[in-house]
């Protein structure tokens, strides 16, 4: 199947793939971008409040004004940007990978490319996979689809809404449904303690004097045609529920923030490496998976609390596609990064010690904990130390590493963080 040839590909044009096509051009490689829907931005073109870009570009931006200044270097620098445009089939040559795309213009058309960035995002959790019982009436939606509803649509999804799960998008969204003038009944989480950040906890709950009910969750929905009422129990500390607990709670809305799913389907058949506790890819600091070619960014390789760092590692991506795919990048050496303690997971997996420089490992604690502190060693030597005064598991934690601390002949790399 012959079709244009590029040197890179991004598929997804969110705040990871803009950013990874930027970079990559920026290094000098042809890139191509693909993006589903009719506009680039991702989820941000539905983000109208404040608090993007504090990293990043020190200032306070809205969702809309941060993916802008991307787009418009996408616009500048005469990068393709494939708009409309569904993915149907990916394979991995010798040399390059084949992608079969369609789109209202050219149909079912082929391109190829030396190296591929996935930068996809993830996708909400529904009713069905946290196995709420009832029926299917209306009035039952993902807070990612309220949102939309609201801040694109202009449309109101109802008037007494309950929210199960506290993730900040559902945070967010009691205070906007709060300020269009919907009654927010309560936000229910299961945890014991909340799954935001604690700066959404603040503005979107207690500023507005919205309970929050921890160890609390939705049992079954109410009704037929629309949802009427939703029960509501205490559960144990193994998240099972509570005989005799249970409580009815009227509502015509039920707003579901209870997870995020990496979107990494696409990837499956290529037979590249998952890791099952991020749902996203085996890394390395490159963001190189375990195909070579083939590199992952954003939220497709791990949910992150801030755009600016799903922006920053779809620059890393990017330049290290182009550098992959221009024939500049040396033979990989990988070590280990081993998570223990209180770790739940670490990206990178691995690093890749011919690469030298720095590299920026992420990781989340598996449990709250205070008076933390998080040491970097390889074979029995310490590294680097880094103290918090708390790590929480909803707060992504980041550590930049100076590659040539680590000792000649360290076969791997351990991250210990301890309370």
């Amino acid at each position: 199947m012959s079709g244009a040839k590029w040197d890179v590909a991004v598929i997804g044009a969110g705040p990871a793939g803009l950013a990874a096509a930027i970079a990559a051009d920026k290094a000098g490689a042809r890139v191509c971008l693909v993006e589903r829907e009719s506009r680039p931005g991702g989820i941000l073109k539905q983000c109208i409040h404040d608090g993007f870009g504090l990293v990043r570009y020190s200032q306070k931006l809205s969702g809309p004004e941060y993916a802008w200044r991307d787009i418009q270097q996408i616009k500048e620098r005469g990068i393709k940007l494939f708009t409309d445009t569904f993915l149907l089939g990916l394979e991995r040559g010798k040399e390059r990978f084949a992608l079969t795309l369609q789109n209202s213009k050219q149909a079912v058309f082929p391109i190829a490319a030396k190296a591929l960035v996935a930068a996809t995002g993830c996708r909400e959790r529904t009713a069905r996979q946290v196995f709420i019982h009832g029926q299917r009436p209306a009035g039952v939606y993902t807070a990612g689809t309220v949102q939309r509803l609201i801040n694109i649509g202009g449309h109101l999804p109802g008037k007494n809404c309950v929210i199960l799960g506290s993730g900040d998008i559902g945070l967010i969204m009691a205070r906007r449904l709060t300020l269009e003038g919907a009654k927010v009944l309560g936000v229910y989480e299961i945890k014991p303690e909340p799954s935001g950040l604690t700066r959404n906890i603040v503005q979107c709950l207690e500023d507005y004097n919205i309970p929050l009910h921890l160890s609390t969750t939705v049992s079954k929905v109410h009704g037929s045609e629309r949802t009427e009422g939703v029960s509501i129990c205490r559960v144990d500390e193994k998240l099972r529920p509570l005989p005799g607990s249970e409580e009815y709670v009227p509502c015509d809305t039920l707003v579901l923030s209870v997870g995020l799913i990496p979107e990494n389907d696409m990837l499956l058949p290529l037979g590249t490496e998952i890791d099952p506790r991020t749902g996203g890819p085996v890394v390395d600091q490159l963001l190189a998976t375990t195909l070579a070619g083939l590199y992952s960014c954003g939220n497709a390789l791990h949910v992150n609390d801030l755009v600016d760092y799903v922006s920053e590692s779809g620059e890393i991506a990017g330049s290290a596609a182009a550098r992959s795919a221009l024939g500049k990048q040396n033979c990989p050496r990988h070590v280990p990064v081993i998570p223990r303690g209180d770790i739940h997971y670490v990206v990178p997996q691995k690093l890749d010690i011919a690469a030298g420089g720095q590299g920026i490992i992420y990781f989340r604690a598996a449990r709250t904990l205070a008076d933390a502190s998080v040491e970097i060693s390889a074979g029995g030597q310490a590294l680097q130390q880094k103290k918090y005064p708390a790590v929480r598991p909803p707060e992504m934690e980041r550590i930049v590493l100076d590659l040539a601390l680590l000792p000649p002949g360290t076969k791997e790399l351990s991250l210990n963080l301890r309370g």
